[in-house]
């Protein structure tokens, strides 16, 4: 084995980076060939670890890698989490065809680059994220409906909270930027609503 290189055996999703590398400090990139069904979780691991990488690169499926890397107007909670910690490019496609036996699915080289802090400032990324995914609780559904639901609050509450943040309540989360969520999440904090 060379010498920059360990090998550790074990669950992806169980292993945490600051007790395998021991440092702080130490830069370390992630580079994978996943299995698809744990494409998110994996993810979502490295980006909440207290130690992050720099940067990951993964093989994941197409639609997945086109999911992440969307604009406001198509946001999910998973591109939104993703482009929280960092920014997400689409390196290159692999059409099922490349493979033998071929896949059902068409493949995507995924690149994050991990920002050094997440895009927008929170001082709390738990009470953050529970808004987050408040917002996308009813999936198509205007997003005044979508917070009271999931954040259990009378409608005509986050219709306040909403015009407070400047945003308008017939919009869909999925149009929502980081940006947006962060002032939203800053209303509600101010109001101890999350």
């Amino acid at each position: 084995v060379a010498g920059n290189l360990d090998v550790f055996q074990g669950d992806i999703l169980k292993l945490q980076p600051a007790v395998l590398l021991g440092d702080e400090s130490t830069a370390y990139k992630v580079v994978a060939n996943l299995p698809y069904y744990i494409t998110s979780a994996v993810i979502r691991h490295f980006l909440e670890a207290s130690l992050k990488p720099r940067l990951m690169v993964f093989m994941v499926q197409r639609e997945v890698a086109e999911a992440i890397t969307v604009e406001p107007g198509r946001m999910s909670l998973l591109s939104t989490s993703v482009q929280f910690y960092g920014k997400p490019e689409i390196a290159g496609y692999a059409p099922a065809g490349c493979f033998y036996p071929a896949p059902e699915v068409d493949s995507a080289v995924l690149k994050i680059d991990v920002y050094h802090r997440p895009a927008v400032a929170v001082d709390d990324t738990g009470s953050f994220f529970r808004m987050v995914r408040a917002g996308f609780t009813a999936s198509r559904k205007q997003i005044v409906n979508s917070l009271a639901l999931g954040l259990g609050l009378p409608k005509n509450e986050v219709m306040l909270l909403l015009e407070e943040a400047g945003i308008i309540s017939r919009r869909r989360a999925e149009t929502l930027a980081l940006e947006e969520w962060r002032r939203l999440w800053q209303v509600l904090k101010e109001k101890r609503k999350c």
